[in-house]
């Protein structure tokens, strides 16, 4: 089953880089654009560090590796789990050295029913603030000269573990949810220790996410807006 196969997004850029502590520039603030709706290929938000200092940029959603000849693999790989991601070959060169948040303000998922009268649910965190999943980014260029210009491509995936008390009842894997006390730990690309890194990868305690049901309509991809994350538990 898909875990984190779509969120929303959309507190603005200047909430998302003072959330994170984080510079936004001017090019990926002019581009930006709240979502109710991601899907995995679409462009998103990550923060790295870059230089020292925290940075916003732009990922395509689907983590694309060096290695790969068709950037078609990134349609699978938009996550990565918590188990094999330091030894899978799609993610370990990533996992040690280019890791990444992906911000979000809340992920949908889906209740176990069978067929098509499964439920969606919209999952936040109980404290109001963003999410910050666990993230892995990559560069890709295809077999060009160097010199061409926008041929490289950014991509990204979120780290999935086993759920937690909030998000087990609905599915059994959950996006990693990394609290603000490890968020220098994970971003630092000069952390290397599989142990250290790998500590970080579980659940979210008991009581950080709430849930409440939502419309159908977000199964649609194409359909967006602040009406998708209503709560039909308050109507």
């Amino acid at each position: 089953m898909t875990v984190c196969g779509r969120y929303v997004l959309a507190t603005s850029i200047t909430g998302l880089a003072e959330a994170f502590g984080a510079r936004c520039p001017p090019d990926v603030a002019a581009q930006y654009q709240p979502s109710w709706n991601v899907p995995p290929t679409r462009t998103v938000l990550g923060v790295l560090v870059d230089g020292g200092e925290r940075v916003l940029q732009r990922f395509r959603w689907g983590l694309v590796p060096a290695w790969a000849k068709d950037p078609a693999i990134g349609n699978r790989t938009f996550n990565a789990r918590a188990e094999t991601v330091a030894t899978k070959p799609s993610f370990r060169a990533a996992f040690k050295s280019r890791r990444l948040i992906v911000p979000a303000d809340g992920f949908y998922e889906w209740s176990k029913a069978a067929g098509d009268a499964r439920q969606p649910y919209l999952f936040e965190r109980a404290d109001g603030q963003p999410l910050a999943f666990a993230g892995l980014w990559e560069r890709w260029r295809p077999d060009v000269p160097v010199d061409v210009p926008g041929a490289e491509m950014r991509t990204c995936a979120i780290v999935t573990t086993d759920a937690g008390a909030d998000v087990v009842e609905l599915h059994e894997r959950q996006p990693v949810v990394l609290e603000r006390r490890s968020w220098d730990v994970w971003l630092d690309p000069d952390v290397h220790d599989r142990d250290e890194l790998e500590g970080l990868l579980h659940a979210s305690p008991a009581g950080t996410l709430v849930r409440h049901r939502v419309g159908r309509a977000v199964g649609r991809a194409g359909h967006d807006g602040p009406e998708l994350a209503e709560s039909l538990d308050e109507a």
